[in-house]
């Protein structure tokens, strides 16, 4: 489902949130969707590299609470990065993207979860006891190849590139995405 009016909306949303702490008007959002649960993640970059991610892989809450506060968590409480200025925030562009529930992944060692890894689809959640990371699926565009995305994935999650264990819990999940035209 790629609905228009609600990535629309999103993105209104978002935009909006963040924009009400510089002091600006915030266009309403309206759509049937945005009192619904939902989990969403919203990406801040600026000349097409990042400048803030965050984001519920769960539900939790209304997907357009959800998305207001990921919004301002992104903008001003990405510890990678300090908070967004009111400079930055016309040639900030943002995108918006609606998760489907992780689902966990049965795999009987690393190379059976490779065969099964979906490049340019699967959002992953790794876990290994106090270590967890994500990386949305739209991380395939700047990280193509399986083992350099898994590696990475790794060392966001504070572990070396070529950890393995059997004990690795692994969730993928999908999104629908809207960005802004900027």
């Amino acid at each position: 489902m790629h609905d228009t009016e609600l990535g629309n909306a999103l993105l209104a949303l978002a935009r909006g949130a963040i924009g009400e702490r510089f002091g600006r008007p915030a266009a309403a959002a309206v759509h049937d969707a945005l009192g619904e649960p939902g989990a969403s993640f919203v990406t801040l970059t600026q000349g097409g590299q990042l400048r803030g991610c965050i984001g519920s892989l769960e539900t939790h809450r209304a997907l357009g609470h959800d998305v207001r506060e990921n919004a301002l968590a992104a903008a001003f409480r990405d510890p990678r990065f300090p908070p967004l200025a009111a400079g930055e925030f016309e040639f900030t562009r943002v995108e918006v993207s609606l998760l489907t529930a992780p689902a966990p992944m049965a795999f009987a060692d690393e190379a059976d979860f490779m065969a099964q890894l979906r490049p340019g689809v699967d959002g992953i959640v790794f876990r290994y006891g106090r270590h967890h990371s994500t990386f949305l699926p739209q991380v395939w565009e700047s990280l193509p190849d399986p083992h350099q995305f898994m590696q990475q994935l790794k060392r966001k999650a504070g572990l070396p590139p070529n950890f393995w264990h059997e004990s690795v819990g692994i969730a993928r999940y999908e999104v629908t995405k809207w960005k802004e035209d900027r």
